[in-house]
Formats: structure tokens, C-alpha cells, sequence
């Protein structure tokens, strides 16, 4: 194992900007009005565990499947587009009645452990060590686990009138993610 704090560094930087965790808090708050508790020790570690075990065998689990990174891309961009739509709007597009927490669905996959994040990691795989890339998925569970669990201090501090603004900017700019990731795939498909 070559361990390099570059490459580590490096890595958490990319992986933070496309899990967007901090851009996710008005999310998170909206997901824990609806559902009343968010387990954020759960939520960390399948994500963690969804986003290591996709660094493995992401690739040939799709290769099996007979789906390849651009279609899985392209499924999750939807997928963010329609939680983006339900921020902007302030509508339920999502109704889920028995659900008793979100820590699975739709916080540790796709919010977390999502497309963008799991095509990200094959495109680390190229580049980095496989034990850095580890290094800063961890890295970032952390920070996912701590924003995570400050989402009731933060719903205090910001108020509702904050929260919803907050929820209309980061939710446009969730779309603009959705959109950019649907686009950059979809030309790939038809290539």
C-alpha cells in the first residue's frame, strides 16, 4: 500500500465536492420534518459501505448487469432531479407513507453513495491507489456523520424562513448537478 497525502487530499476534495453534503443540509432537514428521525451513524456506514464496496466491484457488478457507467449516471441524475424538483417546488413528488426513517433511502443512496459519487470512484480508480481512495471516503463519511448529526441544530439556528431559502438555492443547485450529470452521460450512450 502507498499511502500519499496528495493523493488523499486530492481525492476527499473531489469526493466532497460531488457528495455535497454541506449543499444537502436543506435536504436533510426537509427528509427529517417528513420522517421524524434520521439515523446518522446508519446512514454514514451504508454509504460508506455502499461506496467501498462500488470502488470494488462497481465496474463488473454493471458489466454484469449489462449496464454500463453512463446508464447508471444517467438513472441517478433522474433520480436527483426529482429530489431537486421537490426542494424548488416545495411539493412531494417522493411519497413514501410507511417509511420510518430515511437513513437508507434516499440519504446514504443516492444522496451520499449516489451516481455522481459512484462514477467518481471509478474514475479515482484510474488515477489514485486504491487505499487513498479509501482514505478519503472515510474521510468523508465523517463529515457526512457530522452534518448529519447537527441537522436539528442547524434547523434551529437557520429558522424556517432560512431553511427555505437555503432549500431553493442549494435546491437549484442540485438540479444544475442533476442536469450537468444527465447531459455529460447521455451524449455518452448515443456515441
Amino acid at each position: 500500500m502507498n499511502f500519499s497525502i496528495k493523493e488523499i487530499i486530492s481525492a476527499t476534495m473531489i469526493l466532497f465536492a460531488v457528495i455535497d453534503i454541506i449543499g444537502s443540509i436543506p435536504l436533510v432537514i426537509s427528509l427529517r420534518k417528513k420522517v421524524g428521525h434520521i439515523q446518522s451513524e446508519k446512514a454514514t456506514i451504508v454509504a460508506a459501505g455502499i461506496m467501498i464496496a462500488f470502488l470494488f466491484l462497481g465496474e463488473t457488478l454493471l458489466k454484469y448487469l449489462g449496464v454500463d457507467v453512463n446508464s447508471f449516471a444517467v438513472a441517478g441524475a433522474l433520480v436527483l432531479l426529482i429530489l431537486a424538483m421537490e426542494m424548488i417546488l416545495g411539493v412531494d413528488i417522493i411519497k413514501n407513507e410507511e417509511a420510518k426513517s430515511a437513513s437508507i433511502v434516499p440519504i446514504a443512496f443516492p444522496l451520499i453513495a449516489g451516481a455522481g459519487t459512484m462514477t467518481t470512484l471509478v474514475s479515482l480508480r484510474a488515477e489514485y491507489e486504491m487505499a487513498n481512495i479509501i482514505v478519503a471516503i472515510l474521510i468523508n463519511c465523517l463529515l457526512v456523520f457530522t452534518v448529519l448529526k447537527s441537522a436539528a441544530w442547524l434547523e434551529r439556528k437557520l429558522g424556517s424562513s432560512g431553511l427555505d431559502i437555503l432549500r431553493k438555492v442549494f435546491g437549484i443547485i442540485l438540479l444544475a448537478i442533476a442536469v450537468k450529470l444527465f447531459s455529460e452521460n447521455v451524449q455518452q450512450l448515443f456515441k
